[in-house]
């Protein structure tokens, strides 16, 4: 969109009452980043441009799932099938359908069936706690609920008119490709669900022409030579877009990462597949890089995109030095259709910035009038262009607070959101990124509103104020922390709080920490001061077991590897690794630490199924190690 320099001075405000660039105001730096129009296919479906690949290359592999896999007609033809049943249970344009489907084969068919029928599709991770799915679908009220026979029973939900249909059941009709419904670009391709500082998650809308544009500016940016892409991310999040469809529109093979214990390391699936691409947050990239074989993998792939947290520059220096393929930083948020900035990493010196604009993207660095600030100044991005979702499902009044008239552009209805990021421009006319203007922090690649942890951690009987703030345990390494004022004196151990959260909470949203205080400290003016709270001791929580010293050299040298991953000071050998404030992603580095340490290698799975140091040195110790 053309920024104007020049626009009269009037009294005239926008659509949300924001006052449009007047002659007197100064203008953006560097306007020429925001010039980077190209043309894009602006009346096609997404599906619609997969099909086209189809036709080019029918019998090419679309997508491997472990030892499966299907070729580009296959897929069509499968996610055709699925399409007309959906129509035949009311799918159409704007009609959610929830998606809860396990990594698999049907889970690419179930998504690309949705989006043939017309629909847009409201990802559901089965990992989610039942509380919160619950949650987004009597918020998104989709008629049909898709998902498989494996998962049916673990979704009973008291919602009237909620159909189920198990894309695994044979019982699809074939439906005529000329049956297929053609999409308006303004038609809804997913509903996706991020969190909410009231407690309660929110649905960013996102249309088949916000995806069409994302498209065309990924290919400027990764170009649209097809290759080999090993896909990790859930489709909860929506950087699975550009691993599940682009992809596909541009011919790649699709490797799908199955997120269950016994799953190969993704180093050796690099290697297994001739892996070209591969896309993570920065928090999986430095585990990833500590992987055993990961220095052989890395060198394998062209593209490596990190994003969804700050890159620090000390691992994007470690990354350069492994990749001799291209390093590439990304950044966007769900309400802007994926990414809407990148930065190509040559040399790391200092801050790793967030780059430039994507095609038909506006970034604006503005002060809370709205006005630009220049160059070296800090103030808060704000994102416009093709890539601006339609807004909030049933949230009208925090649409309107967020999606704000674009006063830089001729057209009235063009619109800005508001990112609550804070970033400035560089001197080589690049965007650095500053931090946030509220307490949003993204975490292990998940966008976190720690007012929604805090909001649920008020519910417990034994709390009567608290505060969430990210813990930097170690370089690269943040956790969440709650600091809590008890009810009258009734302090509860941290074993408790987590189970009370665990079914409310993803796991990624439940603290590491809990740290109880008299008072939360305050600044002059009454408000909490986050500066001023303290680091948990690295001491081990009051858990249900009691502690039980550790026996032999072996628990020892375990014990080491929990005590420097966790950071808590003490273990004993019935502990379990998540209790003492271990997650996911944690247990994958003290698996690697574990392998090296001991000179072994077996199964991650092998660790899950013995999560405490007794049980872990009886397996080690039993021979039946099925290495």
């Amino acid at each position: 969109m053309t920024t104007i320099d020049n626009a009269p001075l009037t009294p005239t405000t926008g659509a949300c009452g924001v006052a449009r660039l007047a002659a007197n105001e100064p203008t953006q730096p560097y306007n020429d980043l925001n010039d980077n129009q190209v043309e894009f296919p602006r009346d096609k479906g997404i599906h619609q441009l997969i099909e086209e690949q189809v036709q080019r290359t029918p019998n090419a592999t679309a997508v491997i799932f472990e030892h499966e896999r299907l070729t580009y007609r296959e897929l069509n033809e499968s996610a055709n099938n699925l399409a007309g049943a959906l129509q035949k249970l009311g799918i159409g344009p704007d009609v959610p359908v929830g998606v809860c489907l396990e990594r698999s084969l049907e889970m690419m068919i179930g998504l690309l069936g949705i989006l043939k029928a017309g629909g847009c599709y409201v990802p559901l991770d089965p990992a989610y706690p039942k509380e919160r799915l619950a949650y987004v679908l009597a918020d998104a009220e989709p008629p049909v609920l898709l998902t498989q026979t494996s998962l049916r029973h673990d979704l009973k939900f008291e919602i009237p008119d909620l159909k189920l249909l198990c894309v695994d059941e044979p019982a699809h009709a074939s439906i005529p490709h000329s049956a297929l419904r053609t999409p308006h670009s303004s038609d809804l391709a997913y509903i996706m669900y991020t969190s909410g500082s009231t407690g309660k998650p929110k649905g960013v809308m996102i249309t088949h022409r916000n995806l069409a544009n994302f498209f065309a500016g990924m290919d400027r940016v990764l170009g649209v030579a097809p290759g080999v892409w090993l896909a990790v991310t859930s489709i909860s999040v929506d950087i699975s877009v550009l691993e599940l469809f682009w992809t596909l529109a541009r011919g790649f093979t699709v490797v799908i990462h199955s997120d269950s214990p016994g799953q190969r390391p993704i180093p050796d699936q690099i290697l297994q597949h001739g892996v070209t691409h591969f896309q993570c947050t920065p928090s999986l990239a430095g585990n990833l890089i500590r992987t055993t074989g990961s220095s052989e993998a890395l060198r394998h792939l062209r593209k490596f995109l990190v994003g969804g947290e700050a890159l620090p520059a000390a691992l994007a220096a470690q990354l350069r030095q492994l990749l001799p393929g291209e390093l590439i930083n990304m950044y966007g948020p769900t309400e802007t259709t994926v990414w809407s900035a990148t930065q190509l990493v040559r040399e790391v010196n200092g801050t790793v910035p967030i780059g430039r604009p994507i095609a038909n993207t506006e970034i604006h660095i503005l002060d809370k009038h709205l006005r630009p600030m220049a160059a070296g100044e800090p103030g808060e991005i704000f994102i416009g262009g093709e890539g601006v979702a339609r807004g909030y499902l049933n949230r009208p009044e925090l649409t309107a607070e967020k999606f704000v008239a674009d006063p830089f552009s001729p057209n009235t209805r063009a619109r800005l959101y508001r990112t609550g990021d804070i970033g400035r421009f560089r001197a080589d006319e690049t965007i650095e990124f500053l931090g946030r203007a509220d307490h949003q922090v993204k975490l292990h690649g998940h966008r976190i509103e720690l007012g929604e942890i805090e909001s649920v951690l008020r519910q417990h009987p034994a709390v009567q104020e608290c505060v969430v703030h990210v813990w930097e345990a170690g370089p690269d390494d943040k956790r969440l922390a709650a600091y809590l004022v008890p009810v009258s004196g009734s302090a509860t151990r941290a074993i408790e709080l987590r189970r009370f959260l665990e079914p409310k909470l993803p796991s990624y949203m439940v603290p590491a920490a809990f740290v109880w205080l008299e008072t939360l400290p305050l600044t002059p003016n009454g408000k909490i001061d986050r500066r001023a709270l303290p680091k948990p001791d690295e001491v081990r929580p009051d858990l249900d077991a009691a502690y039980v010293p550790l026996l032999m050299q072996i628990e020892e040298t375990i014990a080491g590897i929990w005590r420097q991953v966790l950071r808590v000071e003490r273990v004993g050998r019935h502990d379990n690794f998540f209790d003492l404030g271990g997650n996911s992603l944690l247990f994958t580095e003290t698996h690697a630490k574990l392998c090296t340490a001991l000179k072994v290698d077996f199964p991650i799975v092998r660790s899950f199924e013995h999560p405490t140091i007794a049980a872990l040195t009886e397996f080690l110790a039993s021979g039946k190690k099925a290495f």
